[in-house]
């Protein structure tokens, strides 16, 4: 597609009403899915709002692809339709007496209205109706779509407006475990396919594992930490890694299939990990979830065990968790491992920060 170079999107709002305040200052990166994370009342939708235009912060300024949208001091404020957005709400808001293909059509005639940009890919229609998997949908009603159809036909009926930012609220919150699965293999393409940003609400840590290239965590209207995903989930800061299910995200290669043992082997920067058989071409890029509980920590190469997984790692940090536990950060090769081991454990292997140690990955888990 052919965007500015511009890295960044800027977003800074000061919002207040009753007795909550939104107070922001991002710096977003121009590209791929950019997660915001937090518990209900955090600010998420709210500052999504902001972006959109749905709501005036009285302090503002907003930048998007080098074109300012919000800026207060110089009374500058575009409205929502000027906007080059895509926007997708909870639930997908299709119109009822309009088939499949008349609700993506009504997005292209605001398009040819308003042409926001040069036709790319991003705004192609058929790309984006094989892309989405809708293409045998599209002389359905409403009526007769599953919940994750609706919200496929939704996400497509946002992107055919070749937009330069698209915004998700909580897309998948009113859909069931089964239709949720469904759908996210497709927000994964999205990325990998379209150069548009996408700017994501959600309080699903499964969510954020499978989406996140980059990942705001909010908390009171504030930003409470903002990074890469793997940089940010292994913070010892903060409470992500303090949780049960606090993990790690590496992202890794498909080198190699051992048929013979129904094992797959995947290489990322550092080392490699072999995992339980998969259906992917060699050079297929992966995203692998490792829970911090199921990591354990020996100070020698182990020559008896049945864990295939054991790698050279540096402790880089320690904290205290709850109930006589230890949080370990680690670096394998160059990525960030977090491992819960129990205090009285951390305190027989006399675990230091700096000292070399091997990790055993009991367990992983494909997301994509």
């Amino acid at each position: 597609m052919n965007r500015k170079l511009n890295k960044f999107i800027t977003a800074r709002f000061k919002l207040c009403y009753g007795e909550f305040e939104l107070s922001i200052n991002l710096r977003l990166p121009n590209s791929g899915i950019s997660v915001l994370f937090g518990h209900s009342g955090s600010g998420k939708t709210t500052l999504l709002r902001c972006i959109a235009g749905l709501q005036q912060a009285q302090e503002g300024y907003l930048e998007i692809n080098g074109s300012v949208w919000q800026d207060s001091d110089v009374g500058v404020f575009l409205p929502t339709h000027k906007r080059s957005l895509g926007y997708v709400f909870q639930d997908a808001n299709l119109f009822s007496h309009l088939t499949v293909r008349e609700n993506l059509n009504f997005g292209l005639k605001r398009l040819k209205a308003h042409p926001p940009r040069p036709p790319s890919k991003g705004g192609d229609f058929h790309h984006i109706v094989n892309l989405l998997g809708i293409k045998h949908l599209m002389e359905r009603m409403p009526e007769r779509l599953s919940g994750g159809e609706k919200q496929r036909v939704a996400i497509a009926r946002a992107l055919v407006l070749n937009p330069e930012i698209l915004l998700m609220d909580e897309p998948l919150a009113s859909l069931d475990s089964k239709r949720k699965q469904e759908i996210l293999p497709f927000l994964s393409r999205l990325n990998q396919e379209l150069n548009i940003p996408v700017l994501y609400v959600t309080h699903s840590q499964q969510e954020v594992a499978q989406l996140a290239d980059y990942l705001v965590l909010m908390e009171a209207g504030k930003v409470q930490a903002a990074g890469k995903l793997s940089e940010t989930l292994s913070r010892l800061d903060l409470p992500l890694s303090q949780e049960r299910d606090a993990s790690s995200v590496w992202n890794a290669m498909v080198v190699e299939h051992e048929t013979e043992f129904h094992l797959t082997r995947v290489a990322f920067e550092g080392g490699s990990l072999s995992l339980p058989a998969i259906e992917a071409k060699l050079g297929t890029p992966l995203r692998v979830q490792i829970y911090a509980r199921d990591v354990s920590i020996v100070l020698e190469t182990p020559h008896a065990t049945s864990i295939l997984n054991v790698l050279p790692a540096i402790i880089v940090g320690i904290s205290d968790g709850e109930n006589g536990q230890s949080i370990v950060r680690l670096e394998v090769g160059t990525q960030a491992l977090l491992a819960h081991i129990t205090r009285k454990s951390a305190l027989v292997l006399n675990l230091k920060i700096g000292k070399a140690v091997f990790v055993q990955i009991k367990s992983t888990s494909i997301l994509n």
